[in-house]
């Protein structure tokens, strides 16, 4: 039983090989690429409506700063879409809409003004920056199987700047703007 295990993942992996398997995992790879492109410039939208929600000046430096490098995030995708020989194309994110639309519901559902606000923010922001990760982090590495290091290296860019934004969000929270919320009345 055990061999017959190993042998399937020996074929498994001589089958990645193929040309037929390159060309189905580049053509999941070029539309998850589509996927995250729409969801960088979906944001470039909803950050400066985060930044403007948000009281914590700190926090709205933390947003301001991140609608900068989304924009970048854009660019460079859209390097990748020329490394791929394929013009920009965005398909639709719904998890990324969803994210979005959690954090509108936040600052409706909030006092304007408030830490409680900005604590509801950060929490948004954070889900954001968690499925970015997640996103740019499986790309990076198919992009590695699919032998194309050039796209990895720009994803990874990226993927360490993803990173970057969430540990700074944790600091704000843990800095003040949770303990200021608790202070606030309900």
């Amino acid at each position: 039983m055990a061999k017959t295990a190993k042998k399937s993942s020996n074929e498994k992996s001589s089958n990645v090989a193929t040309g037929e398997t390159h060309s189905a995992l580049l053509k999941l790879f070029t539309d998850e690429i589509k996927d995250i492109y729409w969801a960088e410039k979906h944001l470039t939208k909803a950050l400066p409506k985060m930044k403007k929600a948000a009281s914590s000046s700190e926090l709205q430096e933390a947003f301001a700063t991140h609608l900068e490098q989304t924009k970048e995030h854009v660019g460079r995708l859209e390097q990748v879409f020329e490394l791929l020989e394929k013009k920009p194309q965005a398909k639709k994110c719904d998890a990324m809409e969803g994210l979005v639309q959690e954090g509108e519901s936040i600052i409706e559902d909030t006092d304007d003004g408030t830490a409680t606000r900005d604590v509801g923010l950060i929490l948004a922001a954070q889900k954001v920056e968690h499925y970015e990760i997640a996103t740019y982090g499986g790309l990076t590495q198919l992009a590695k199987t699919l032998g194309r290091d050039d796209i990895a290296d720009l994803l990874a860019e990226t993927l360490s700047e993803e990173k970057e934004t969430d540990e700074l969000l944790t600091e704000i929270a843990e800095s003040n703007v949770n303990y200021a919320s608790a202070e606030e009345e309900a």
